[in-house]
C-alpha cells in the first residue's frame, strides 16, 4: 500500500509539473525565428560568393569555347550567366520574402 500510495505522490507531482511547464509555446516560436532570420545574413553572402565563383567558372569556360572557335559559344555564355543571375536574384528574393 506505501508503494501504491507514494507511486500516485510520484505521478501527481510529475503531472502537475508538466501542466506548469507548458506554456502557448509564443517563446519558442519567437526563439526559432530569430534563430532563423540570424542565419539570413550570413547565408546571403555566402550565395553571392557561390556566384562570383561560378561566373568566374563560367567566363575561363566562354572564354576556352571562343579560342577553340567552338560554334556554342554564345549559348554556353548564356547559360553561364543566366546561372549566375538567378543565384543572385534567388538570395535577394529569399531575403526580401522572409526579412
Amino acid at each position: 500500500m506505501k508503494k501504491k500510495s507514494f507511486f500516485l505522490a510520484v505521478l501527481t507531482a510529475n503531472s502537475i509539473y508538466l501542466v506548469k511547464a507548458q506554456g502557448n509555446g509564443m517563446a519558442g516560436i519567437v526563439e526559432a525565428t530569430n534563430m532563423v532570420t540570424s542565419y539570413f545574413d550570413p547565408a546571403t553572402k555566402l550565395i553571392y560568393a557561390i556566384g562570383a565563383v561560378v561566373g568566374l567558372i563560367g567566363g575561363v569556360k566562354v572564354y576556352s569555347k571562343f579560342s577553340s572557335g567552338d560554334q556554342d559559344t554564345s549559348k554556353t555564355a548564356a547559360s553561364w550567366f543566366g546561372a549566375c543571375i538567378f543565384l543572385i536574384v534567388a538570395a535577394t528574393i529569399l531575403r526580401s520574402f522572409f526579412l
